[in-house]
């Protein structure tokens, strides 16, 4: 039986004795493949593997430190978040164990509730993140109060520190940053045009961000299906818009992994072939099926 991921976030991604700490919370559990910290979002991506056991113990150890360490009274960043432990999605490696991610998210979201936090298990798209984010910790809070959303578990505000955690399982996606030299204005406009809500790309989910640490700005993506959107393709429409416009595109960043699928058909288009996929890698075919 093959492993499932999880891909926690946190809202730190500028203290080093933090970062570590959860890094040590969940690698002492679960294995830990990648850890991405970007101080500008002030945001940190956990990717790590394991079976049903040991990543609800490694993702319960997360909360926790999560929870003493960060406090969203003076959190400052340009991503947007609802939580110290901002969501924690569990991912099957292959399609048909979805049913166990979504058992895990379960069960996990009902721990994290027993430890005094508001739990929402997302549902995307119609409950995806975004629904929960809009307009901020105070419209979330007027929201709870005005018994609009009632989370799925634990108590039925937020915390005062720790904000609320949203937890769900989802096929894997591709989080993929593109950063422009220009205006936010720029930024936005192209996120506008590169996400499925504006007319873009299907399973697009895009925004426009400023990173005044790296003295640029960002289209910030989760690319939801990157078989019918390939980052390839929405990276060349980027960099025509953003010339256009008078802007440059100054480099592009994963945050976690991204499927070998998705690597092989990036690398057809510069090599000329229509037809590349898994099935022509070498490695890949001799791994099991």
């Amino acid at each position: 039986m093959l492993p499932l991921e999880a891909v926690p976030n946190f809202s730190e991604g500028r203290d080093r004795a933090t970062i570590d700490a959860l890094a040590e919370a969940l690698g002492s559990r679960a294995r830990l493949l990648d850890i991405h910290s970007d101080p500008d979002h002030n945001r940190s991506v956990f990717t790590l593997v394991g079976d049903e056991a040991a990543l609800l113990e490694a993702l319960l150890a997360g909360v926790r430190v999560a929870r003493e360490r960060i406090d969203l009274r003076a959190h400052q960043g340009a991503h947007p978040r609802i939580g110290a432990a901002d969501i924690v999605p569990v991912v099957p490696i292959i399609a048909s164990d979805l049913e166990r991610a979504r058992r895990l998210s379960r069960e996990l979201g009902a721990r994290i509730g027993s430890l005094g936090l508001p739990v929402f298990l997302y549902d995307p798209p119609e409950r995806g993140p975004a629904f929960y984010r809009r307009g901020g910790d105070a419209e979330l809070a007027r929201r709870l109060s005005a018994g609009e959303l009632v989370p799925d578990f634990g108590p039925g505000r937020l915390d005062p520190s720790a904000g609320a955690v949203m937890v769900g399982a989802r096929a894997p996606l591709i989080a993929f940053n593109v950063n422009i030299r220009g205006s936010l204005e720029l930024a936005r406009a192209v996120a506008s045009e590169v996400r499925e809500g504006g007319g873009g790309f299907r399973g697009v989910r895009a925004l426009g961000l400023e990173l005044p640490r790296a003295g640029l700005v960002q289209v910030s993506m989760n690319i939801e299906d990157w078989q019918a959107s390939p980052p390839h393709e929405i990276l060349a429409l980027i960099d025509a818009r953003a010339r256009a416009q008078g802007g440059r595109v100054a480099g592009s960043e994963l945050v976690g992994l991204i499927p070998a699928g998705a690597v092989v058909a990036a690398a057809g288009a510069p090599l000329g072939l229509e037809s590349l996929d898994s099935s022509r890698v070498l490695e890949l075919r001799l791994l099991p099926d």
